[in-house]
């Protein structure tokens, strides 16, 4: 298996694929291995559907596991390998489609609230006020805030993407006492240990599910709510979904407007046929 993990990384290399990528491909080919304890290459349709379906049977992994292995392995097999025929007839995984969670203004002013440093709340502050994934944030530099033009520059983002986003007034002040307080050099949230180094997204994470736990947020939220919630409360604001999807740097259009079937607003201009179209109750003497 190692030729082909070396070939495969190579051939993920020139596709320009991102490490995280590349890691979770590596896995899904190694545990493609693993389960029938036969290199890739002496394997079957059959053999791939087979462990494919293991993962919701036996495993009962997420669906988004699901695609990933199954992204995976058609790279393995149509890009290192060069047997497409494989995977070729294997459909692509189809997955139930939810609604994002989203936290009210007041929620998310009570976790800002109840963060243990002031460092924790201003990284949640930025997360939300401009709508970064966790990554995002974790990666941003001191050289990334505008605020003369109020944005703040994300890059390589999801996709491995460039774009601007929303600067707020609330959260430059608050970064201004973060930076008189922290003296960052470089990196904007560096470790604790180790100031060279960007904190870990999952740093980001912990801190918002500790400071909702200290606020008694029983709503199912992750920090990825937060961004949810920014595009959701622009959305209500007014802003249109164009501008929403710029912001948020979503390649498609239908990735923003979800938001539309999460949004007050809207929900709120629609009236009931019954409302619309019922006689009005006669009035008793």
């Amino acid at each position: 298996m190692e030729i082909y993990k070396e070939q495969m990384q190579r051939d993920m290399a020139l596709r320009n694929l991102s490490p995280k990528t590349q890691k979770m491909y590596l896995a899904a080919a190694g545990n493609l291995e693993k389960y029938f304890r036969k290199p890739p290459d002496q394997l079957n349709e059959s053999d791939v559907k087979t462990f494919l379906l293991s993962i919701i049977h036996d495993r009962k992994l997420s669906q988004s596991t699901l695609k990933i292995n199954y992204s995976a392995l058609r790279f393995l097999y149509e890009t290192t390998l060069k047997k497409g025929g494989v995977v070729e007839q294997i459909p692509y995984p189809k997955t139930t489609k939810s609604l994002p969670n989203v936290l009210s203004k007041g929620d998310i002013g009570k976790i800002l609230d109840a963060t243990v440093t002031l460092k924790q709340k201003v990284m949640l502050m930025v997360v939300y006020s401009a709508g970064l994934r966790a990554r995002e944030a974790a990666r941003l530099k001191i050289a990334d805030i505008d605020s003369s033009r109020m944005l703040i520059r994300v890059e390589q983002g999801k996709g491995r993407k460039d774009r601007y986003t929303l600067l707020s007034q609330v959260a430059l002040e608050a970064l201004r006492e973060y930076w008189k307080q922290y003296r960052p050099k470089d990196w904007l949230f560096p470790k604790d240990t180790n100031p060279h180094e960007h904190v870990p997204a999952g740093t980001i994470s912990t801190a918002f599910m500790r400071a909702k736990r200290q606020a008694n947020c029983n709503k199912p939220a992750s920090c990825h709510t937060l961004r949810h919630s920014f595009a959701t409360h622009l959305l209500e604001a007014g802003v249109d979904v164009h501008t929403i999807q710029v912001l948020m740097g979503h390649t498609d259009i239908r990735s923003t407007t979800i938001y539309l079937h999460v949004s007050k607003r809207n929900l709120a201009k629609v009236v009931s046929p019954l409302d619309n179209n019922s006689p009005k109750p006669k009035k008793t003497e």
